[in-house]
């Protein structure tokens, strides 16, 4: 099972949580970007319904798939101290 890890970080004057490099919205506070956090994060680990895919990687080859929706990461946020 992959492992899917959000950041709550200091970010545009504000706070916003990441997950890579790639910033949410920013938050006038940490508190509201926890929360934000928190549902993206639940959302992201809720199973969904079987799909068919089709994705380019990164040599520019499509594959295509059968991807299971019960198939979902281990989804967690990270809280600076």
């Amino acid at each position: 099972m992959s492992k899917v890890t959000y950041e709550i970080v200091e970010h545009d004057g504000g706070w916003a949580y990441k997950l890579g490099d790639v910033f949410s919205e920013t938050f006038p506070n940490r508190h509201d970007a926890e929360l934000a956090a928190a549902q993206v994060a639940s959302e992201h680990a809720r199973p969904g319904e079987n799909e068919h895919i089709e994705f380019e990687d990164e040599k520019g080859v499509w594959h295509e798939e059968d991807a299971a929706g019960s198939d979902r990461p281990d989804v967690s946020v990270h809280k600076p101290d």
